[in-house]
C-alpha cells in the first residue's frame, strides 16, 4: 500500500463510521446501552483512524482538483462547501457529547447527541460522496 490508496481507506473507513453511527443510533432508541457505547467508540476510533489517514495523504500529496464540468462540478462544491466546514465543527461536537457520557450525566448526553448525530452523519456520507466523485465518477487525468 502507498499514499495513494489512501484515499480509498478514507472512504472506507467513512463508510464505516456511518453503518456505525446508525446501528449506535438504533441500539440506543431499542435499550441496548452497552451495544449502544460499543458503537459509539466504535465510530469515534474509526473516525479518528480516517482523521490520520486524510491528514497523512494530504500533507503527502497536497490539494487534489476536482477538473470535471458541468453540472457535477456545481454539485461537488455544493457538497464539499457545506461538507467542510460541519467537518471543521465535527471534532468539538463528539468531544462535547462523549464527555457527559463518560461522567453518566446521560441527560446533557442526549441534548448534545441530537445535534452530533445528524451532523456526524451528515459529514460521513458527504465525505464518501466527495471521494467518490473525485476520484471513481469524475476523476482527473493527473490522478
Amino acid at each position: 500500500m502507498n499514499v495513494h490508496d489512501l484515499p480509498k481507506v478514507d472512504a472506507t473507513l467513512n463508510g464505516i463510521s456511518t453503518l456505525l453511527i446508525i446501528t449506535g443510533w438504533i441500539m440506543i432508541r431499542n435499550h441496548h446501552k452497552r451495544a449502544h457505547a460499543l458503537c459509539m467508540i466504535s465510530a469515534i476510533v474509526t473516525s479518528a483512524l480516517f482523521l490520520g489517514c486524510y491528514l497523512y495523504y494530504h500533507f503527502h500529496v497536497g490539494h487534489v482538483p476536482f477538473t470535471y464540468q458541468g453540472w457535477p462540478r456545481t454539485l461537488y462544491f455544493v457538497i464539499l462547501f457545506t461538507h467542510l466546514p460541519l467537518a471543521l465543527a465535527i471534532v468539538p461536537l463528539i468531544a462535547l457529547t462523549i464527555t457527559p457520557a463518560l461522567q453518566q450525566r446521560f441527560d446533557s448526553h442526549k441534548r448534545m447527541a441530537r445535534w452530533t448525530l445528524p451532523i456526524w452523519l451528515y459529514v460521513s456520507v458527504t465525505g464518501v460522496l466527495v471521494y467518490m466523485m473525485l476520484y471513481v465518477w469524475f476523476p482527473s487525468e493527473k490522478i
